[in-house]
């Protein structure tokens, strides 16, 4: 085959910019951990020896660490004064840890992938799966920190109101569950926006629930909402709403997890599906949004369901088609897509 020098350059260039990006992720963790982010927002523009001082770290690794974020793209650096900075753009993606736009969650979840790799090898060797629990922990808390900002943006101002009668329903006073609740940030976020109602966070890993239970503790919402262990297809209890974020896909067996919820629903009760956005082709989904879910799939989603009873494996671009065609599997005959982001699919499914 003859080789196009042109497009084996182009192809080249792209892979020493993603080899960038993967050694990078390790920086912005880094920069995470020891707040040099934030720091550079509250008080910079500022040399190596100044952020090092004020993080309580060594200047001479700041300065590489410095300059790596500066060739990046991710801070500033003049040249004239020696001094890093940060923009305000930059500040809110890197820096704004409540904001909407919180992003180095995200390297910890691409760090408990490169880290689980070794599971992962196998069980494409050997078949089966890697459950949620056998992940890094990394994995848990970047989950929660990558999700909630877009949890609390769109969650009760959109989804929420795009329900049918819902949002009546929780302001009068409901009860709610979140199943697959992880550290329970949803469960948080709608319990201080809906305090007549009463919610319960189900998860079946049992340190998530730890988690969510302190979690609930500080902010000041233990009173309504409270946690405990149990998996989507044996959570007890009678709910006017049931809710599950991004976590259908992850389940070996979500047509039983359907099934389970609407036995589980109050009569005219609902249930809330938020799901990545997919589109039902493949093609459609070869983009950068695709690629980051694709490779999440790859690496967490299907074996974490293939390590399930049935093992389903719907995988994190499975589509609305498909989706929906699970929803009415498990015996829910209205279902319809409320609302969307480019990130986020919300489906209403009434029996």
């Amino acid at each position: 085959m003859a080789v196009d020098g042109d497009k084996l350059q182009e192809l080249i260039n792209k892979m020493f910019g993603d080899v960038g990006a993967a050694m990078g992720a390790a920086l912005v963790l880094l920069g995470d951990k020891f707040g040099f982010y934030k720091t550079l927002a509250a008080g910079g523009p500022l040399t190596p020896a100044e952020l090092a001082s004020k993080t309580g770290t060594v200047e001479r690794y700041v300065r590489e660490w410095a300059s790596a974020q500066a060739a990046a793209g991710y801070i500033n650096y003049d040249a004239a004064a020696g001094r890093f900075s940060i923009s305000p753009e930059q500040a809110l993606v890197l820096a704004d840890e409540n904001g909407p736009a919180f992003f180095p969650a995200m390297y910890e979840i691409a760090a408990a992938a490169i880290r689980d790799e070794p599971k992962v090898a196998n069980v494409f060797r050997n078949g089966g799966g890697v459950g949620w629990h056998e992940h890094d922990p990394c994995l848990f808390r970047g989950t929660e920190r990558f999700f909630r900002p877009g949890y609390a943006m769109h969650l009760v101002s959109e989804w929420i109101p795009a329900l049918d009668g819902v949002k009546q329903k929780l302001e009068r006073g409901a009860r709610v569950a979140d199943v697959g609740c992880g550290h329970g940030a949803s469960v948080i976020l709608m319990a201080r926006a809906f305090p007549k109602s009463k919610f319960f966070g189900f998860d079946y890993h049992q340190p998530s629930i730890d988690r969510a239970r302190e979690a609930a503790r500080e902010a000041g919402v233990a009173d309504r909402a409270t946690f405990e262990r149990a998996t989507a297809k044996d959570y007890p209890g009678t709910f006017d709403l049931v809710a599950f974020f991004d976590c259908l896909h992850d389940m070996g067996d979500p047509v039983g997890a359907a099934a389970h919820v609407k036995s589980s629903l109050a009569k005219d009760g609902t249930w809330m599906v938020v799901e990545p956005f997919g589109n039902d082709r493949l093609e459609d989904n070869l983009n950068p949004i695709g690629r980051v879910f694709y490779a999440a799939s790859t690496m967490i989603c299907v074996p974490g369901s293939l390590s399930q009873e049935v093992g389903l494996g719907l995988g994190t671009q499975a589509g609305e088609t498909r989706l929906t065609e699970v929803l009415k599997a498990g015996g829910f005959s209205r279902v319809r897509r409320a609302t969307a982001t480019p990130f986020n699919l919300v489906l209403e499914a009434r029996p």
